[in-house]
């Protein structure tokens, strides 16, 4: 930094450099003497160290850029310089009759004007971000694609929509509408039908004065049955007997299903009574190793003489085919390969003669394939009528509400209220898969209560 400011004020002192100001006071500035101090300590950097110098070189370079548009000792000569050829006549203008002398002074500029213009002759800095364009280089990729295409005399699917809509032809603009107080206006009808919209549908979905289409998938419902079911003529408050009793036998046939069920599960769980443990089975685990240890130590080990056959007679060195033998195999092989194709074309000219058996077992597998298409539909028909899985529980259908036969009501006054009309609103949505199967959150203690004894109860007891 000080060999800067050193170099600073050389500059400063040197005699090609011309100073706007007096050359008295800069003089006076380097005669001046400076004060001996210590300037290893950071305190003393711009404590005692006279920048004044410095700071009047470059106000007095700013000032000269200002004025001149730059250093004066940096300017050419025919800037700072011009030839006096003494005072020329300047021409005369013509006055202009219709002109008064008044309106004159009105063409000069105003002082307050004079004074907001910009004087200096410095240019305005150049301000990078304005010179940027976000997505610069996708923008020129697009222009030099743009370009291919144009040469290949091929123009971009966006400009094909563009031309196609302008070629749609333009509408006819809608009358102004009249004044209310007009006697001879014609009749609107409030309740009538709505105007159509004449405008583009592009811009009407642009400026959000028109919602977008609709999906049409978004129109299906996910589920075909009715948001209320109506339920079995045996569910009446006073129902005829056949009926109710349907009503009674299918509630029965859901509560054999659910007994069948519980019972296979407690099937699967239960253990084999043949398996279990009896007092000769125990006996004859706790005698098991004793009476094989036994028998091992009356056997003898066996003799070296058999281990030593064994073991030279388990390995056999195949026996290196000859040249006639190899012959031989390689004709064998030839006469099988022309004897398979052989039988192949036989089997072929065969069922030539099999054209009607061959009809009958093709159409016999488009039957077939037709009735399996038939039930796979069928079966997503059927599959649109369930609940599907949509979280991570099953859905349960609800209890049926019944009532027995000695249940049922002579009238509605004496008709008892069954079920909950929320739950069966709750699980008419789950079964048309417009919410997810849920259960009751379980509450689940964080901390372990703790019981203390109160200190009255203590003292009585």
């Amino acid at each position: 930094m000080a060999a800067a400011r050193k170099a600073k004020r050389v500059a400063a002192s040197q005699p090609g450099f011309l100073n706007f100001n007096s050359s008295s006071d800069a003089a006076q500035g380097l005669s001046s003497r400076r004060k001996r101090v210590n300037k290893n300590k950071k305190k003393n950097w711009n404590k005692h160290i006279d920048v004044n110098d410095v700071e009047d070189f470059l106000e007095d370079v700013r000032q000269q850029e200002r004025k001149t548009g730059g250093v004066l000792s940096e300017q050419p000569d025919d800037d700072l310089f011009f030839l006096d050829i003494g005072d020329p006549q300047p021409a005369k203008p013509k006055e202009d009759p219709v002109v008064e002398k008044g309106r004159k002074g009105k063409s000069r500029p105003l002082r307050i004007d004079l004074i907001l213009q910009h004087d200096s002759l410095i240019p305005p800095p150049k301000d990078v971000c304005s010179y940027q364009q976000p997505n610069a280089k996708k923008l020129r990729r697009i222009a030099q694609r743009a370009e291919q295409l144009a040469a290949k005399g091929k123009v971009p699917r966006r400009q094909k929509l563009l031309l196609k809509r302008l070629q749609v032809e333009p509408k006819s603009h809608t009358t102004a509408t009249e004044a209310n107080n007009n006697p001879n206006r014609d009749y609107y009808d409030i309740w009538g039908q709505e105007v159509k919209e004449t405008a583009d549908p592009w811009y009407l979905e642009q400026t959000r004065k028109r919602l977008i289409k609709r999906p049409q998938r978004l129109n299906k419902k996910p589920s075909v049955l009715p948001a209320v079911e109506v339920i079995a003529p045996g569910g009446s408050y006073n129902p005829d007997f056949l009926s109710h009793q349907a009503l009674l036998q299918e509630a029965h046939d859901v509560e054999v299903k659910k007994k069948k069920a519980e019972d296979k599960i407690e099937k699967q769980l239960q253990f084999n009574r043949q398996d279990q443990a009896t007092e000769e089975t125990n006996f004859r685990e706790v005698v098991q190793g004793l009476i094989e240890e036994s028998g091992e130590e009356d056997e003898g080990p066996p003799h070296d003489g058999d281990a030593e056959g064994v073991a030279g007679g388990g390995i056999s060195l195949a026996e290196k085919k000859t040249e006639r033998q190899r012959k031989k195999e390689k004709a064998e092989k030839i006469k099988e390969q022309r004897r398979l194709a052989e039988k192949r074309q036989t089997l072929q000219r065969q069922q030539l003669f099999q054209l009607r058996s061959i009809k009958s077992s093709v159409k016999m597998l488009e039957q077939r394939a037709r009735l399996r298409q038939k039930q796979r539909k069928e079966k997503m028909a059927a599959l649109k009528a369930q609940p599907r899985r949509l979280g991570k529980l099953k859905f349960q259908p609800p209890d049926m509400e019944i009532q027995l036969s000695d249940e049922l009501a002579g009238s509605l006054r004496q008709l008892k209220p069954e079920g909950s009309v929320l739950k069966d609103r709750f699980k008419s949505l789950q079964k048309r898969n417009l919410i997810e199967p849920r259960e009751r959150a379980k509450f689940t203690r964080r901390h372990k209560l703790k019981y203390v004894e109160k200190r009255a109860f203590r003292d009585v007891a």
